[in-house]
């Protein structure tokens, strides 16, 4: 298969969420990824259950669903870098990769002889992605950086929630660690331009990627709001802070969300709701909505409540003002247009012929992304990769005496 990255190889020495979903993405876009780990033990979120994977007698096994989420498409490799053997092979390793992501503190590596530097002297084509908490130097460069702690130091916290003054009100991390997801998608960017320019000038770099700068980075127009505006955001709920009506209302019988983006869609809801709110100057416009909001949303959700969420969904889709459902994750897994886009998908595993996971989302019209490799065991193909290494069968059996492997 002709996949984009076909022909690279990457060395995955990252565990938990960030450096992993870099790891998964390179290998869905057909790189050839090694994931490094710990000799009987693994990655820790191998161990991060319930849930665990269940076998064909449907019994839990040693392979955690959070695992499952961010490790497919790669080969499990089994090394202890602590022992002099278990650096030489990483060394080995690097020597014949393309690109090596690691995710240790700042430092942790140097004392194996494994930090970019030594590297770099091995292959001076390595392209070595590091990524911390807190970025590579400046006052906290030696934290720890975990994504629920970033969220709330990166600012996302502070308008993720209801505002103070309301049930419920306070700062809320978001459901999933975005933190990790993002700086993840960055570190996947951020190793594939620099393989580009490698092209041109034949050498490798060190990239630095710190979950507290992504984060900072993914404020997006929240951040610009303040240092252009010079107002800071506050939480408000379901509600945009640029767009007004869009959040999600109450309707008789559930939850739907309004949408609204523009003038014309806003006129469109005012007919379906047979209200003249679109010819009045308090907010014919977006700007005028914004600075009233809080009488025109209260009114919304007055009249909304009188109705069912079909009702406002069917009338609302008929006038193309975008709304749609708040759907649990086991609705959204049923929808039918999730299930035409082929982003649930069925692998085989040696635990389970029917490992359901998500998708990559990508899709291109010639070269097609590699989904089809469940997530390893650990250290399901150390002996192969030793051998293709130029490891005898008898210095394999000896670092596995070692406990090096």
């Amino acid at each position: 298969m002709n996949a984009p990255l076909q022909g690279i190889r990457v060395l995955d020495m990252s565990r938990i969420l960030a450096g992993p979903w870099a790891g998964q993405s390179l290998a869905d876009l057909g790189a050839e990824v090694i994931k490094i780990e710990r000799p009987g033990c693994g990655d820790d979120t191998r161990h991060w259950g319930p849930p665990y994977l269940k076998d064909a007698d449907g019994n839990d096994t040693a392979e955690a669903a959070y695992y499952m989420a961010a490790n497919r498409g790669k080969r499990s490799v089994t090394v202890d870098i602590t022992t002099e053997a278990g650096q030489k092979i990483i060394r080995d390793l690097a020597a014949r990769s393309d690109v090596l992501l690691e995710n240790y503190k700042v430092g942790g590596l140097k004392k194996y002889g494994l930090d970019y530097d030594s590297l770099k002297a091995v292959n001076p084509k390595l392209v070595y992605c590091s990524i911390t908490g807190f970025g590579q130097d400046g006052p906290y460069a030696h934290r720890a950086g975990y994504d629920f702690m970033i969220q709330g130091m990166g600012g996302l916290m502070s308008i993720t929630g209801e505002p103070d003054e309301k049930p419920g009100g306070g700062p809320v991390k978001v459901g999933v660690a975005v933190t990790d997801l993002f700086t993840g998608l960055y570190a996947t960017i951020a190793v594939q331009g620099a393989l580009l320019e490698r092209q041109r000038s034949g050498l490798g770099q060190h990239i630095d990627l710190a979950l507290f700068d992504v984060q900072a980075a993914v404020l997006a127009n929240q951040a610009t709001n303040y240092l252009v505006g010079g107002k800071v955001p506050q939480r408000l709920g379901n509600a945009h802070p640029n767009i007004v009506p869009y959040q999600a209302f109450a309707t008789r019988d559930g939850h739907i969300i309004l949408a609204v983006g523009n003038d014309s869609q806003f006129r469109a809801f005012c007919e379906l709701a047979d209200q003249n709110w679109a010819d009045d100057p308090l907010y014919a416009t977006n700007r005028a909505r914004v600075e009233n909001r809080e009488p025109l949303c209260a009114a919304i959700a007055e009249l909304i409540a009188t109705q069912t969420s079909q009702y406002w969904l069917d009338g609302l889709e008929a006038r193309s003002v975008p709304c749609g459902p708040i759907n649990r994750i086991d609705q959204l897994f049923e929808d039918p247009q999730l299930l035409a886009r082929g982003m649930k998908q069925t692998l085989q595993h040696p635990d389970n012929d029917n490992l359901n996971l998500v998708n990559n989302p990508i899709r291109f019209s010639r070269t097609p992304v590699s989904t089809d490799q469940a997530p390893p065991k650990l250290g399901d193909a150390t002996e192969q990769t030793l051998q293709e290494l130029g490891y005898s069968d008898e210095q394999i059996a000896a670092l596995r005496q070692q406990q090096c492997i």
